[in-house]
């Protein structure tokens, strides 16, 4: 198991990303969360098996259509055993790790 937090930049609000992100981590059993950020970039932290996170990982590089990220960067996390599922946060709160 490994937890990573992510900041992504490109076209990454306003285009169905973190919908897009949430249904990548439930296909791949992951848990965590994602949520816009108000510099225009999308944050999240992501948890699971190490082969699924780096799939997400590509998957959420490559993007869509709509979707184009332009940089993604990423960090190691603690693991939080307890957490049963992934959500899409809608709170302001900025969060910067």
């Amino acid at each position: 198991m490994e937890r990573i937090y992510a900041i992504a930049q490109g076209q990454v609000q306003g285009v169905g990303f973190r919908y897009f992100i949430q249904t990548l981590a439930r296909t791949l059993h992951l848990t965590g969360w994602v949520r816009n950020m108000r510099n225009g970039m999308v944050e999240m932290e992501l948890q699971g098996e190490e082969s699924d996170l780096h799939q997400a990982l590509r998957r959420i590089q490559r993007g869509d259509r709509f979707i184009q990220v332009s940089d993604l960067h990423t960090k190691t996390l603690p693991l939080h055993p307890q957490e049963k599922q992934f959500r899409v946060r809608f709170d302001d709160e900025t969060h910067f790790r």
